[in-house]
C-alpha cells in the first residue's frame, strides 16, 4: 500500500518504540543490568515489525527490526580504510616492557612516569564500523590493514552493535563522521552452547572461540550468523569528522560507552610501567575466570597529544605494546622431520609430532627453524620435546626431556641436496638459513612463488588455492607466475575436480586481478624482506615501477624502514635478467596499476624531496614527516643534489653542512610551521 495517510499517532508509537528498544539493548549489552524482560522485548519488537509491515515508509535502515533480512551476498566488497588499521608490537616478558616504557620516555624527551590505559586484549576479529550522523552505514574486517571486507549485513546482526548511537542531552553530542574500532568475540559460554548443538545434529564443531568468531563473520548468509553468540568490545576510534574527542584514551572509551558501546570492565588506568606490571599479573591469575578469551593486556599511553608526539612505525603505533600472557606449553614426542623449501629457496626442518592439544588448537607439526636451532636445541628424532604455541599462536619446540630420551633416537641429517629438485643446498656465511640452489627449476620454489602471488594481500587471485597451485606445476600447465595468465578454459576443465563453472570463475578472477596497485604487485614479486609495509614505501617513495627498478642500493636507502640488506635484497631482484622479463611478461599479460604518485600530482608538494635533520623542539619527527607526506612531499634520509628543502633544528650537523654546500634552501622549524599552516594544518 503507497501514498497512504500515516497518523501521526503512529509516527509517535515508532519513535516511542525505537526508543524503548534502543535503550533496552544499551542496558543488557553495555551496562549488563536489564530492565525489560526477554519476552516483553520480543513483543514491542513484534508491534514495531508489524507497523513497519503496514507502513513501509516509517521502515529506517537504524530501525531494531533491521538487525537481519537481506538477501545473502555472491562475496564480499572490498573496503579501503580512511585512516589504517595497524597491528600492534609485543611484549612477552616484563624486560621488554619495561624496555617499550624506556623507549617511549626517551621520544618524549621525559622523564616523569608515564600513564597508561590498560586493556584486555580479547581474542577475536578487529572490526571498524563508521557511523555517519549516528546511523551505522558501514562495518569492515581489519584485513591488510589498508583494505579490508564489508561485512555489514553479518554485523548488522550483532545486538552490542548499535544501529543508531544514543544521544541524551546529558552527554556530549557524536560527531557527524564517526569511525569506531574493536574486538568482534564470542564468550566461552556461547561457544561452549554453539558446539553443543553441533555436535547434536552430527555438524563439524569448532576448535576454539576465535575460529568460530571468525567463521562466523564471513558467512555471506547474514542469518546464519544471527545465529551465532557474537559480541562487540570497542577499543578505539579512527576517523573523527565534526566534532573533537576528549584528550585521554580512556574518556574516550567511557564517552563512547555512553554512546552505546560495551567497553571493556576491566579497563584501568595505571599511573606508571611498574602499575601496569602489577595490573598484569593480576588480571593473568582472573584469566580463567573471565568469561571471553584474552591473550594478553593492551597498554596505550593515555594521552592523545603525547600518541600524537610518538607517532608510528610502518605497521605499528609507537605508543601502545600488547603484552602477550605465557605461552601454553605441552609434552609430546617428535616422531619425524622433514624439509620443506619455500620460495625463496629456504630449506626449513619441520617436526612430525604426535599429535598433542595446546592452546585449543591440535598441534601435529612446529618449526625447528634451520641448522644452528637443531643444534642449539640438541633435539633427536625420538624425542619428547616441550611444544609451545608463542603468543597463543604459533607452534614451536622449545626444549628437549634428555631423561627420557629412549635409546633408538637418531640424529637429525640435515640434507646436502634439495629434497624436491635434487639441486645443491647452498649456506652463505653469516646466515643460519640453507638455501635450495636451484631457483624456479624447482617446483617448491615454484609452487611456493606462485601461491605468493595468488594471496589475497598480494594479487588476491580468487579461486586459486594452494593444492590448485600444487595440481597445476605437478601436471606441467604452470612454469611461472606470468603463465597464470595464459590459462585455458579447456586446460582448466580437465583437472580433477575442475568443473566449468569452477574453471571460468577462476579464468574471470584471474582477469579482474590485473587491474591492481603497485604496493600489491611489488608484494606479490616476493621480493626477500619486502613485505606489505615496505613495499607501500617503495611504491609511495619512488612512485612508478620504473623509478624503483633503477635504483641504486644506496638510493633504496633513503625510503623509510629500508637499510642496507633490504636495499641489497630489492636492488638484486630488479637487476637479475629472469625478474625483468617476469615483470614484462605480466605487463604483456595485461596486468597494471596507476602510478602511485599520480594520486598526488595536484598536492602541493608533489614531487618535492624533503630532509628532516637536528632536533624538532614543538613536532616530533615523526609528526612532521607525516604533515609533509600529506602535502606530497617525498621525506628523505640524507641530503643530495635532487633535494629541494632541507628543515633543520638544533644539533643539525653533516646534512645542515651538506645542504648548504649545494645552497639547498633550508629552514627552520617554525618556518616549517608557518608553511604547514599556510598549507591549511591547524598547528
Amino acid at each position: 500500500m503507497t501514498n497512504q495517510v500515516i497518523p501521526e499517532s503512529v509516527r509517535e508509537r515508532v519513535q516511542a518504540l525505537h526508543e524503548l528498544l534502543l535503550r533496552a539493548n544499551y542496558q543488557y549489552y553495555v551496562l549488563d543490568n536489564p530492565e525489560l524482560p526477554d519476552a516483553e522485548y520480543d513483543r514491542r519488537l513484534r508491534e514495531l515489525q508489524d507497523i513497519e509491515r503496514q507502513y513501509p515508509e516509517l521502515l529506517s535502515p537504524d530501525s531494531p527490526s533491521q538487525r537481519v533480512g537481506a538477501e545473502p551476498l555472491s562475496s564480499f566488497a572490498e573496503v579501503r580504510h580512511e585512516v589504517p588499521m595497524l597491528s600492534l608490537d609485543n611484549a612477552f616478558s616484563d624486560e621488554e616492557l619495561l624496555e617499550f616504557d624506556r623507549r617511549v620516555g626517551e621520544r618524549l624527551n621525559s622523564r616523569e612516569p608515564i600513564q597508561y590505559a590498560c586493556e584486555p586484549k580479547l581474542d577475536g576479529i578487529a572490526i571498524s564500523l563508521l557511523y555517519r550522523d549516528g546511523i551505522l552505514e558501514r562495518a569492515a574486517t581489519r584485513g591488510d590493514g589498508a583494505t579490508g571486507e564489508d561485512i555489514t549485513q553479518n554485523v548488522r546482526t550483532i545486538g552490542s552493535v548499535p544501529l543508531r548511537l544514543r544521544r541524551d542531552k546529558s552527554i556530549p553530542k557524536p560527531p557527524a563522521v564517526l569511525e569506531v574500532r574493536g574486538e568482534i568475540y564470542m564468550p566461552k559460554a556461547g561457544f561452549a552452547e554453539l558446539n553443543r548443538k553441533a555436535a547434536a545434529a552430527g555438524e563439524k564443531i569448532f576448535v576454539n572461540p576465535r575460529n568460530a568468531a571468525a567463521g562466523s563473520l564471513r558467512q555471506l548468509d547474514s542469518r546464519i550468523t544471527a545465529q551465532r553468540p557474537l559480541e562487540l568490545c570497542v577499543y578505539g576510534t579512527g576517523l573523527v569528522e565534526g566534532a573533537s574527542l576528549p584528550a585521554e584514551h580512556v574518556a574516550i572509551l567511557e564517552l563512547l560507552g555512553q554512546w552505546g558501546f560495551r567497553i571493556n570492565s576491566e579497563m584501568h588506568v595505571a599511573a606508571d610501567i611498574q602499575a601496569c606490571i602489577e595490573y598484569h599479573r593480576a588480571l593473568g591469575e582472573k584469566r580463567a575466570a573471565l568469561p571471553y578469551d584474552i591473550d594478553g593486556i593492551v597498554f596505550k599511553v593515555n594521552s592523545i597529544a603525547l600518541q600524537r608526539r610518538l607517532g608510528f612505525v610502518a605497521r605499528a603505533p609507537r605508543w601502545a605494546m600488547a603484552y602477550k600472557f605465557p605461552a601454553q606449553e605441552e609434552m609430546t614426542q617428535l616422531e619425524d622431520v622433514e624439509f620443506q623449501v619455500g620460495r625463496t629457496g629456504a630449506v626449513t626442518p619441520v617436526a612430525r609430532l604426535k599429535p598433542v592439544f595446546v592452546g585449543g588448537v591440535t598441534v601435529s607439526n612446529a618449526t625447528l627453524h634451520n641448522r644452528d636451532e637443531i643444534e642449539r636445541l640438541g633435539v633427536m628424532i625420538g624425542d619428547t620435546v616441550i611444544i609451545r604455541r608463542a603468543g597463543d599462536v604459533i607452534p614451536q619446540v622449545v626444549s628437549v626431556v634428555e631423561s627420557k630420551r629412549p635409546q633408538n633416537a637418531r640424529a637429525i641429517e640435515f640434507p646436502t641436496h634439495c629434497p624436491v629438485c635434487d639441486s645443491p643446498v647452498e649456506s652463505t656465511p653469516g646466515e643460519a638459513v640453507a638455501r635450495c640452489s636451484g631457483g624456479l627449476i624447482c617446483s617448491a620454489q615454484r609452487k611456493q612463488a606462485i601461491k605468493h602471488f595468488a594471496s589475497r594481500k598480494a594479487m588476491d587471485i580468487d579461486g586459486l588455492g594452494d593444492k590448485l597451485v600444487e595440481q597445476l606445476v605437478d601436471e606441467g600447465l604452470l612454469h611461472s607466475v606470468s603463465g597464470l595468465y595464459h590459462l585455458n578454459f579447456e586446460a582448466l576443465v580437465g583437472l580433477e575436480r575442475m568443473g566449468q563453472k569452477s574453471a571460468q570463475n577462476l579464468l574471470d578472477a584471474l582477469e579482474h586481478s590485473k587491474d591492481t596497485t603497485l604496493p600489491k604487485f611489488l608484494y606479490a614479486l616476493g621480493i626477500r624482506e619486502v613485505g606489505e609495509a615496505t613495499a607501500r614505501n617503495l611504491a609511495r617513495y619512488f612512485g612508478k615501477l620504473e623509478s624503483l627498478a633503477g635504483a641504486t642500493e644506496e638510493a633504496l636507502q633513503d625510503v623509510e624502514d629500508v637499510g642496507p640488506v633490504v636495499a641489497h635484497f630489492v636492488a638484486e631482484f630488479f637487476q637479475q635478467s629472469h625478474a625483468q622479463e617476469e615483470i614484462e611478461a605480466l605487463r604483456q599479460a595485461g596486468v597494471h596499476w596507476l602510478a602511485e604518485e599520480s594520486a598526488g600530482e595536484e598536492q602541493p608538494l608533489s614531487g618535492q624531496t624533503w630532509v628532516l635533520t637536528g632536533k624538532l623542539e614543538t613536532l616530533s619527527r615523526s609528526e612532521a614527516k607525516d604533515y609533509l607526506q600529506q602535502l606530497g612531499a617525498k621525506v628523505a634520509g640524507s641530503v643530495s643534489a635532487k633535494t629541494h628543502h632541507v628543515v633543520a633544528g638544533p644539533g643539525a650537523g653533516s646534512k645542515l653542512n651538506k645542504a648548504r654546500e649545494l645552497e639547498i634552501p633550508v629552514m627552520d622549524e617554525e618556518g616549517l610551521m608557518e608553511m604547514l599552516r599556510e598549507r591549511g594544518f591547524e598547528i
